[in-house]
């Protein structure tokens, strides 16, 4: 099957306008509500392993929703792939804010994540074929602005909504916006698509969702319940086995769900393992330092909010500006200084102590978002520029499953790195303690012994997950000395054009 779109002249600034506001408050809403799960546990009456269902339900559904949406952009027109999606996302939003027990709030949360998951490959999508590959890296960097500009206030944002009302008003806040952005999408976009005449293999969606769906839920689950659990390694097994087959099943295929030729061309093949090494390194500090400052350090989760602010803006307010360095001297310098940036910050995380100053942290995680700045979209931008166009929808669409599987990975990996350091080093600084013990330790000496130990050891254990993300990120700086800048090539397996598929935006 082949798949290509017509770009008109001027790009469709209206329809991107639109998209980006949604693909937005989809994003801001999935930031929101991390600080509030513990306002939900104690208002539900549900324990920690039950609330985390908000977040692996939600990153389930995007798994499972994400590979078909290659598929999804080339059948429906963006008008309808973009209402559908909008209609999803507020619908989920309404029946989580009026959520009076737990299994309301959870369907909510998995039908907003529906719209969601469609929402960022199609506005992807809509970017590559509007402008041409000299600007792209320009139009990337504004994307990037909305990406990072929803986690820069999200976190804050909620703190404040959660310390001044309840956790419900994090929906109720969305509802009107998310509405009104339906309604601008139901009366600007105007794009026609001629009629297209292909059906999605049901088999494959099955077998991706059970391949994806077991990677997700198998390594978000490892950090809590253990390697060892067979609800995480039976899932995983069943994830490996069922994405082998669906892989194979789409190499065979003549109009395959999520076409894997798109690896055939080296330097998205490159930007794709490169951008899995960067997400997993990124996730360290997104999940370690919330640990550090308000378990170790004892901060509010609003000053745990303000924290990350800083690094968040400066990584939005970085990204339009790496997109048009992009433009002038490519990717692969981009990334040497980024990556190196990140090195060098994350070694500094891995020296943290019980009095580190919250300015230095502030000052270390800025600059290490700025590093992040730098690598991520425009690595990312220059695989993308490789592929023949109607390629776009696949590899949008593979790059939006790899971020969600690698976070998944990186999450589990280091949070099983941190536990294991900090158990081992709990028991040495026991054994140390016992040793220059002198006479009967009261309970109360015993507690404080007990409480100064395990501060200690999951000290400890951060800072040497954080060393082991120096390697991660090493890892793809290494990589990043093969980047070259992609050329868009030709198309070889393309069918006679009269065959082809057209697709034309048109702005109102």
């Amino acid at each position: 099957m082949d798949h290509s779109m017509k770009t008109t002249k001027r790009p469709p600034y209206g329809i991107i306008a639109v998209l980006m506001i949604g693909a937005f408050i989809a994003l801001l809403n999935n930031t929101l509500l991390n600080i509030a799960l513990p306002s939900i546990m104690k208002d539900l009456d549900v324990g920690p392993s039950t609330v985390q269902w908000l977040s692996t339900g939600f990153m389930l559904v995007n798994g499972i929703l994400i590979p078909t949406t290659a598929f999804l952009i080339q059948k429906y027109s963006v008008r309808r792939l973009f209402l559908s999606a909008m209609a999803f996302f507020t619908l989920g939003t309404i029946l989580a804010g009026f959520a009076h027990v737990f299994p309301l709030l959870l369907a909510g949360r998995m039908i907003q994540a529906a719209g969601s998951a469609i929402m960022m490959p199609l506005l992807m999508n809509v970017m590559l074929v509007s402008f041409p590959v000299e600007k792209r890296g320009a139009a990337m960097g504004f994307f990037g602005l909305i990406m990072m500009g929803a986690p820069a206030i999200g976190p804050t944002l909620s703190g404040w909504l959660v310390e001044t009302y309840d956790w419900r008003m994090l929906f109720h806040v969305i509802t009107p916006i998310a509405i009104v952005v339906f309604l601008l999408g139901l009366f600007l976009l105007k794009d026609k698509k001629e009629k297209v005449d292909i059906r999605i293999d049901m088999f494959s969606v099955l077998l991706s969702s059970i391949g994806f769906g077991g990677l997700l839920y198998g390594f978000s689950s490892a950090g809590s319940k253990g390697w060892d659990s067979p609800q995480v390694y039976v899932t995983l097994i069943a994830g490996v086995v069922s994405l082998a087959w669906f892989i194979l099943r789409q190499l065979h295929q003549e109009r395959p769900m999520l076409n894997f030729k798109i690896y055939k061309y080296p330097m998205y093949a490159l930007s794709s393992v490169i951008s899995i090494v960067v997400t997993m390194a990124m996730f360290s500090a997104m999940m370690l330092l919330p640990i550090y400052v308000q378990n170790i350090r004892g901060i509010s989760p609003l000053d745990a909010g303000l924290l990350l602010l800083p690094g968040a803006i400066l990584m939005a307010i970085m990204s339009p500006i790496t997109g048009k360095l992009f433009d002038k001297i490519g990717g692969r310098i981009l990334a040497i200084i980024g990556l190196t940036i990140t090195i060098v910050t994350t070694y500094f995380f891995s020296k943290l102590t019980v009095d580190t100053t919250y300015t230095h942290l502030i000052i270390l995680y800025s600059l290490r978002m700025l590093g992040m700045s730098m690598v991520m979209m425009p690595v990312s931008t220059n695989g993308l520029n490789q592929l023949p166009a109607r390629y776009y929808p696949h590899g949008t669409a593979m790059n939006s499953t790899l971020q969600q599987v690698s976070g998944a990975i990186g999450t589990a990996l280091l949070v099983t790195i941190m536990s294991n350091r900090s158990e081992s080093h709990a028991k040495e600084l026991a054994a140390e303690a016992m040793k220059h013990l002198t006479g009967q330790p009261t309970k109360a000496e015993m507690a404080a012994m007990k409480q100064e130990i395990m501060m200690k050891a999951t000290l400890e254990g951060i800072n040497f997950a954080f060393l082991v993300t120096v390697f991660i990120a090493a890892v793809a700086l290494i990589l990043a000395f093969f980047i070259k800048r992609a050329k868009q090539a030709e198309d070889k397996d393309a069918q006679p054009s009269s065959e082809k598929m057209k697709t034309k935006l048109v702005e109102n």
